[in-house]
């Protein structure tokens, strides 16, 4: 998985924002992606790269094509991760969810040797 540094200068452009958003809505070949911009295929390519090496993207070759899309999970796990640590009320309630977690496991255990 890449590095929250990269996701985060990955998702500064809004270029590449918006390559996501369409490809959040399914794969597309480099050229249909390019045809979406005006900017040289080179250009968006090098967008693409970026993308790919924050794995947020994925890439297939199909014979002469390269079809790409969008890893969803990773950005949504690296998004997660970044509010949780950011975001002081996520944390007492993540140390809550926790506790009550740790809880129910104790209470399971004594009810397991009760049996």
């Amino acid at each position: 998985m890449s590095s929250p540094e990269k996701v985060f200068e990955a998702l500064s452009s809004t270029t590449r924002r918006k390559i996501l958003a369409y490809l959040r809505e399914r794969p597309l070949h480099a050229g249909a992606i390019a045809d979406r911009f005006d900017m040289s295929k080179p250009a968006v390519s090098k967008h693409l790269s970026v993308l790919e090496s924050a794995g947020l993207i994925w890439k297939k070759r199909e014979g002469q094509f390269i079809l790409y899309g969008m890893e969803q999970e990773n950005l949504a796990g690296h998004l997660w991760t970044f509010m949780q640590e950011v975001c002081p009320p996520s944390r007492a309630l993540r140390r809550e969810v926790r506790d009550e977690m740790e809880h129910d496991d104790r209470a399971e255990g004594s009810d397991r040797s009760v049996t």
